[in-house]
């Protein structure tokens, strides 16, 4: 099934508008859609988007999902595995990446000082 994300030529980004905290996560956390023709019920197409934490803000369980995601910390500090009160896990910071393939757990997640991460989120071509 061909994507059908738009054509978009370089633009300047508002970073103060267009901002929403996706389903699932607290309110410290919000996601800028930058492109998508992404479709989980169908398993199809691909999402492009800038996921940002406030400074101390966490999710409290690992995340999985049955699609391919590349995330690029741009700025800050991203903490991976902490508990569901906020507490330990591993700190990074930026310029860092990740790979993960389908049904890769992954997370929970916390930023000290706030972040900003580029992701890319898509299916497998051959639908699997």
């Amino acid at each position: 099934m061909p994507m059908n994300k738009p054509h978009l030529e370089f633009q300047r980004l508002d970073m103060e508008a267009g901002w929403a905290t996706p389903e699932g996560y607290p309110p410290g956390i919000k996601q800028k859609i930058l492109a998508s023709d992404i479709s989980e019920r169908n398993k199809s197409g691909s999402r492009t988007r800038l996921l940002r934490f406030d400074p101390g803000a966490f999710t409290t369980a690992p995340f999985v999902h049955d699609h391919w995601e590349e995330v690029y910390l741009l700025s800050g500090d991203l903490i991976v595995g902490n508990d569901d009160q906020g507490k330990g896990g591993e700190k990074f910071l930026s310029p860092t990446y990740a790979c993960r393939p389908p049904g890769a757990f992954h997370g929970p997640f916390k930023s000290d000082g706030g972040c900003m991460l580029y992701e890319i989120h898509y299916y497998d071509e051959s639908g699997k």
